[in-house]
């Protein structure tokens, strides 16, 4: 991606030069008479030359800079759709039709990629098809906002995460809501309680309010979220039976809904984290899961209850 934004860039910049140091070469060449204001056609590649700067910054990060991708497709598809009209009633010149070829049609595939791998890099989907991450790598590359990683904070004690769906969502702000009393469930069995998010570092704060207290973990691309199994939702995980009454009971409990903070396919979770492995786990098969810490308590091995887990 950033390769082809470079090419682009470069493109756009010597087509600019173009327009302006020769602005009569493309109508001599094709045989359509020249324009009677020629700084019409300087001023296209003055715009030309600005759109390849973009596309040269927007090299350094293309998912990053994905706006500027946006704009560029925009114009592409725009002038697109004016040369068709204007083909349809017989008044561009075959010279005209290159023009576009070259200048438009030819970037409107890449583009319309670059946006789409930005769209699945944005809702925690990386683009190049990696595999996920072990439980190792995750936990040993992921930090809490105490900043010891997670494989840290597991050695020194039992951890309870709680997957978070998007900030928006209803069940997440009941979570929200409720988030004292889970601090205090988890600390009463000798566990510590942990959120994981798919917002940026800090991007969280403005949701927790007064809660700041709580550890958390930041994870924009889901990758925590895929190493501990915890996948995308299709129509009936987020929107079917299932879901009715509980968001139901919800909305009437006051909790609302809010805008997506965090892709709003990720389905939530709950574990207990300890040493480096999962002693039990809570995954989602719907979006309404709410995390029960006394069912995850129960399903842990005789041998890792509570009184014989360190604190």
């Amino acid at each position: 991606m950033p390769r082809l934004l470079v090419v682009a860039g470069i493109y756009h910049l010597l087509f600019c030069l173009w327009t302006n140091a020769w602005p009569h070469h493309y109508f001599d060449w094709f045989g359509v008479e020249r324009p009677r204001h020629p700084m019409m056609w300087r001023g296209m590649g003055l715009i030309s030359g600005v759109f390849g700067l973009g596309f040269l910054i927007a090299a350094r990060s293309p998912v990053r800079h994905w706006a500027i991708v946006l704009v560029g497709f925009i114009k592409f598809n725009l002038v697109l759709i004016l040369f068709v009209l204007a083909a349809i009633e017989g008044a561009v010149p075959m010279g005209v039709g290159l023009l576009v070829g070259l200048d438009d049609l030819l970037w409107w595939f890449p583009f319309a990629a670059i946006l789409w791998a930005a769209a699945q890099a944005h809702v925690g989907r990386p683009a190049s098809g990696a595999p996920p991450l072990t439980i190792d790598e995750a936990a040993a590359h992921y930090r809490l906002s105490s900043d010891e990683t997670l494989a840290e904070a597991s050695e020194k004690g039992l951890i309870v995460l709680v997957f978070l769906r998007h900030f928006g969502c209803t069940f997440t702000r009941k979570i929200l809501r409720e988030l004292e009393d889970l601090k205090q469930e988890a600390e009463r069995r000798n566990g510590r309680l942990v959120l994981v998010h798919m917002l940026s570092p800090g991007g969280e704060n403005e949701y927790l309010r007064n809660q700041g207290d709580v550890s958390r973990i930041a994870d924009p691309m889901c990758e925590l979220y895929r190493a501990f199994g915890l996948g995308k939702g299709g129509f009936f995980e987020l929107f079917g039976p299932k879901v009715w009454l509980p968001l139901a009971l919800a909305l009437v409990r006051g909790c609302g809904i809010g805008h997506v903070a965090g892709d709003g396919l990720q389905l939530p979770g709950a574990f207990l984290f300890h040493k480096g492995r999962i002693l039990s786990s809570q995954r989602a098969e719907t979006q309404a899961l709410l995390p029960d810490l006394p069912g995850l308590f129960r399903e842990l091995p005789v041998e890792d209850k509570p009184e014989s887990v360190s604190a």
